[in-house]
């Protein structure tokens, strides 16, 4: 989850599941998005989509894809170092209550490995 318009460093690629291009920020999500990409049970990904209408900001979710039985999936990308940190645990809670809130309940985090 990143701030609309995140001026960090970014990869821009193409995937076939995903009708634009693919920018990703961080490690984990570059080796999330070639996952899901190669998952059959995934027809189609967005990446870094708007959460319209929070009042804390302009965020987005870093993954919301269309699954093989059309419901939709959201991964939120973060680092292990960072779980501990409130301002994290504040912005997934309002990126889960958010996707909750819009039907979706299949959502979940994607985590670096420990090492």
């Amino acid at each position: 989850m990143r701030k609309k318009g995140y001026k960090g460093r970014c990869q821009k690629r193409m995937l076939d599941k995903c009708k634009e291009v693919v920018r990703t920020y961080d490690a984990i999500q570059y080796a999330y998005a070639d996952i899901l990409q190669k998952t059959d049970e995934i027809k189609e990904i967005r990446c870094n989509v708007l959460l319209d209408g929070l009042s804390e900001g302009e965020y987005t979710s870093d993954f919301v894809c269309v699954k093989s039985d059309d419901n939709l999936m959201v991964r939120e990308c973060v680092f292990r170092k960072y779980l501990i940190k409130p301002l994290t645990v504040k912005l997934l809670d309002l990126s889960r209550e958010y996707w909750l809130s819009h039907g979706v309940s299949d959502w979940g985090l994607v985590i670096d490995a420990k090492e």
